[in-house]
């Protein structure tokens, strides 16, 4: 699934100038047609751009985490073909309310204006730094910063109600433990992250997805027991860089053991986290933060996008071994005198069987809605 380089202009998405849409003519079809059940789109120029990209790689379906008040566009532009997930307003002053009272609002109005039936705990350490009030608290102190902190609980007491599932976002790579989250008496410590996610598991019954493959790929024994453990949970393989960087480190035959038991299971479901945004079909401007800098014109945009689709679908089908085409910049953060902003670490192809792919792609995620998704 590889190809020589072509002499496009190398960035941080495409480090070797190859054409993607060469490189996905060239892949073949998936054995079903992709549902991509985690995104974030949004926006009247991306969300076209990336909606031709995601047909490209057999994408017909996708979950979108969109800002509500971005919500209507995305609808109009996709369609009967995008399912959007209840999420905070990070967009809004008082972050405090927006993950609190405020949360439950935006609950009520995503299954009310937009059909929503799956809301998204977002529970990062990171949100303690985000959160003022609670950045000095003693680990586990507030009413909002935990898993299964009395907001949170309120949050999925109002799902339920509504007939919702769940998405979670829980822990961050180790290499920000490693690196951002040292001082274990702000952040805890990433097995303290898993303690709160298992009484929620165990309290609602409701169906789970753990984002990131469950945000602990780094250690595939730990996944197993955690899937074992609480039948209601589903992994998904959304934020590429993290799971090629981590997934190609293990012994080939461990990764694939685990995809095919968990896969053939129906635990597993494929996800991106590819975000969308107005901010990357238009030459960069000072203060659009981290995601907004990736790209800059609706080629870079379509580069950008793709090179997520290309990566994980490689990652899972395929029989690429090399080097990632996407720049990592964990690799720097940890060891800058070996890395920097445009090194990247292996990618290693998995050639899952078709089956394990078709449940993958697709077929977890389509029970899962037609049970929930009413």
């Amino acid at each position: 699934m590889s190809a020589p380089p072509i002499p496009n202009s190398p960035s941080p998405h495409n480090r070797f100038g190859w054409d993607y849409r060469r490189l996905v003519s060239r892949m073949p079809g998936p054995p079903v047609p992709i549902v991509d059940a985690h995104t974030h789109i949004a926006g009247v120029s991306a969300t076209p751009i990336y909606d031709d990209v995601r047909r490209a790689f057999g994408v017909v379906e996708t979950y979108t985490m969109t800002q509500i008040a971005g919500a209507p566009v995305v609808r109009d532009l996709l369609g009967d073909t995008v399912r959007f997930i209840a999420f905070p307003s990070f967009s809004e002053p008082d972050r405090g309310r927006a993950f609190r009272d405020g949360y439950i609002r935006t609950i009520e109005r995503f299954h009310a204006e937009f059909g929503s039936r799956m809301l998204k705990l977002w529970g990062s350490p990171r949100l303690r730094d985000l959160i003022p009030e609670t950045r000095g608290a003693a680990f586990g102190a507030t009413d909002v910063i935990e898993i299964d902190s009395p907001w949170r609980v309120r949050a999925c007491e109002v799902g339920t109600s509504l007939g919702m599932m769940f998405m979670v976002h829980i822990a961050d790579p180790d290499t920000w433990f490693a690196a951002k989250y040292r001082d274990a008496g702000v952040y805890g410590t990433k097995r303290q992250q898993y303690e709160g996610l298992e009484r929620m598991l165990d309290r609602f019954s409701n169906p789970w997805i753990a984002a990131h493959m469950g945000g602990w790929p780094e250690d595939l024994a730990f996944l197993d027991g955690l899937l074992s453990r609480h039948p209601n949970l589903h992994l998904d393989t959304s934020a590429m860089k993290w799971q090629v960087r981590e997934l190609s480190k293990h012994l080939k035959a461990e990764t694939e053991a685990f995809f095919i038991k968990w896969g053939r299971a129906g635990r597993l479901i494929f996800g991106t986290d590819i975000v969308a945004t107005d901010d990357h079909v238009q030459k960069r401007k000072a203060g659009l933060g981290a995601m907004g800098d990736l790209a800059d014109s609706p080629e870079a945009a379509w580069e950008l996008y793709a090179s997520r689709y290309w990566c994980l679908r490689t990652l899972l089908e395929g029989d690429y071994d090399g080097d990632s085409p996407v720049a990592d910049p964990d690799l720097a953060m940890i060891d800058p005198n070996r890395y920097d902003a445009m090194s990247a670490p292996r990618l290693r192809g998995l050639s899952l069987p078709g089956d394990v792919l078709a449940e993958l792609y697709g077929g977890a995620i389509r029970r899962l809605a037609e049970r929930w998704w009413r």
